[in-house]
């Protein structure tokens, strides 16, 4: 699995015009999933995420997590991150996820953000999405399980 965690001070989404997801300061995450991947990546990938310590102490360290900010999560999901853009013009999205894989791992993904104390809000798998977001710092960070877990890449 793979994200793109930006640390914001708001972020949203909407659908059709409609905002259906938005939060406050937090993590904006976008997620991607890989054709190999399982519960354990996602398990692996959401604690992984919670757990980061990017926001600043009193001492302008980053240091502090979510918890310590009531920060908030908004998830999106983004099968572009598996784009393989060496050939060419034009991205190929071989290496993502089934539709079927990728829905049933960011649903899990978004149910075990909720288990581990951060309700998310979110998009929906699937639609065409607008997302906005404030950054701030700004702070983004890549995630790959395949780097972090030390998986080799089949």
């Amino acid at each position: 699995m793979r994200a793109i965690v930006t640390r914001v001070k708001s972020a949203s989404v909407e659908i059709d015009g409609q905002i259906v997801g938005q939060i406050g300061q937090g993590f904006l995450i976008l997620l991607g999933v890989g054709p190999d991947d399982t519960e354990k990546e996602c398990r692996y990938l959401a604690e992984k995420i919670l757990g980061l310590r990017v926001f600043e102490d009193e001492n302008e360290k980053m240091n502090l997590g979510l918890e310590s900010v009531n920060g908030q999560v908004l998830v999106v999901s983004q099968f572009t991150l598996y784009g393989n853009c060496r050939k060419g013009r034009r991205p190929s999205f071989a290496e993502a996820a089934p539709p079927a894989l990728g829905e049933e791992l960011y649903e899990r993904f978004l149910q075990i953000c909720e288990e581990l104390g951060y309700p998310p809000q979110h998009g929906q798998f699937g639609a065409d999405m607008q997302v906005a977001s404030v950054n701030d710092g700004p702070v983004t960070l890549i995630l790959d399980t395949h780097q972090l877990m030390e998986t080799p890449r089949r």
